[in-house]
């Protein structure tokens, strides 16, 4: 596991680079802005997994509702006018000094960590509406209603579905989950019909070039990229849908410029490490010692696969572009930091298997 996370580490450090280099140059004079800025955010994750590898997972099931307390007051504190930042249209932001942290990033291993503890208490009641099932989907639409506020769609959606997973390996009722299905459905399309650049996104998926300017424009793009890439790519560094055609591809685009330069092989690769990554998750999910680690570790190894299956089902233009960062590889702060934190989680669960 920790072979195939330390390659993932250093293909995006290299595919960051690659991809940010002129857009640095452009942005701040400096080609190698967003490559330094990324090793930073490595050697803070880093450091920050290595200490949590040392941290008996236990702890944390002591300390859960204050995580998730604190969790919601960051969620809440963001929305506060003049204290959250706006990207992209979404207000997701904390400003800390010259770097910025995403409260959502937080509640996707918050909820995981309370959920599990919950989980594992109540087990004998998840086949119950009442008394197991519902309870344990307030907090988890409490959280996706204030990420919703920003608003952030593909966090929203990451955190619920692994939510919805933990809560199915519990032992709930399938009949329970057509009824949220049936729910979550017309939530989707009251959130769809209530933002009008959600209609857009999901008429540029089905047609995006009906409007090849406008939202149209990424999807193609990131098919322009990985299209020519062919077997063997066009060479490290050689791209060019990075020339100012596709937005910022150090983040969530990153795997179109790494199928264009690497190719399919390279892609296929870099896949390969994400199913090792996986399959040794899934082995100390069935391996942990007692049912908290169990679902603690499922929680992790589930949120991390659907965030590979999102960004690059987005990328491919399976789906439409719901903004979600390829975990290891794409430039960023808290979603990078977060994600190793919680692989460190996941490998201190390792140290009591038999694995």
């Amino acid at each position: 596991m920790l072979g195939a996370i330390i390659l993932l580490l250093l293909i995006g450090i290299i595919m960051v680079f690659s991809a940010s280099y002129i857009w640095a140059e452009y942005k701040y004079d400096d080609a190698y802005f967003y490559v330094k800025r990324q090793l930073l955010f490595i050697g803070a994750g880093v450091v920050a997994m290595v200490f949590i590898m040392r941290i008996p997972y236990t702890l944390f099931k002591k300390y859960a509702n204050l995580i998730l307390v604190l969790c919601f007051l960051l969620l809440l504190v963001v929305l506060i006018p003049g204290i959250g930042i706006t990207r992209g249209g979404a207000q997701s932001w904390i400003g800390v000094g010259a770097f910025s942290i995403q409260p959502s990033e937080f509640m996707k291993l918050g909820l995981i960590i309370f959920l599990a503890v919950y989980l594992s208490s109540n087990q004998k009641h998840m086949m119950s509406f009442t008394k197991g099932f519902f309870p344990s989907l307030i907090l988890v639409f409490t959280a996706f209603g204030l990420i919703m506020l920003q608003p952030d769609l593909g966090t929203g959606v990451v955190l619920v579905l692994t939510c919805i997973v933990m809560i199915y390996a519990s032992g709930a009722r399938l009949s329970h989950f057509f009824g949220l299905g049936i729910v979550g459905v017309i939530g989707f399309l009251f959130l769809i019909i209530s933002a009008p650049y959600r209609i857009s996104r999901i008429t540029a998926f089905i047609n995006p070039w009906q409007d090849p300017l406008g939202d149209g424009f990424q999807i193609i793009q990131s098919l322009y990229a990985i299209g020519p890439g062919g077997l063997l790519g066009v060479g490290l560094g050689q791209s060019l849908q990075k020339y100012f055609y596709l937005p910022e591809p150090q983040t969530d685009f990153i795997f179109s410029i790494l199928g264009e330069e690497l190719g399919f092989i390279g892609g296929t690769f870099v896949l390969l490490l994400f199913a090792i990554l996986f399959w040794r998750g899934i082995k100390v999910t069935l391996q942990a010692p007692d049912m908290f680690g169990t679902f603690l570790a499922l929680g992790i190894v589930s949120m991390l696969t659907l965030q590979v299956m999102i960004n690059i089902s987005v990328v491919i233009g399976l789906i439409p572009v719901t903004g979600i960062t390829l975990p290891f590889l794409s430039y960023g702060g808290s979603s990078l930091t977060l994600t190793l934190c919680s692989v460190g989680i996941l490998l201190n669960i390792s140290r009591y298997t038999k694995i």
